[in-house]
């Protein structure tokens, strides 16, 4: 994920990034079902994938610890 759409992550709600999440792990799923059948072909997807949904889920927390923190003042 290259730096801009980490940006573009940040300007999502937090329904829209877990949406995104879900989809980012069902095609993580998908990956792995793939590896472990033979037929993955680009070994690297899979570990690209799992930083991106580590990255989703990065910016969800912050978000939320933001808004906790907003919400407390």
């Amino acid at each position: 994920m290259k730096q801009s759409d980490f940006k573009e992550l940040r300007t999502l709600t937090v329904a829209e990034l877990q949406q995104k999440a879900r989809e980012t792990k069902e095609q993580l799923f998908n990956l792995r079902f793939q590896l472990r059948t033979g037929h993955l072909s680009d070994f690297s997807r899979v570990k690209a994938v799992k930083r991106e949904y580590a990255q989703i889920q990065t910016v969800i927390s912050e978000k939320r610890l933001n808004e906790a923190s907003h919400g407390a003042a």
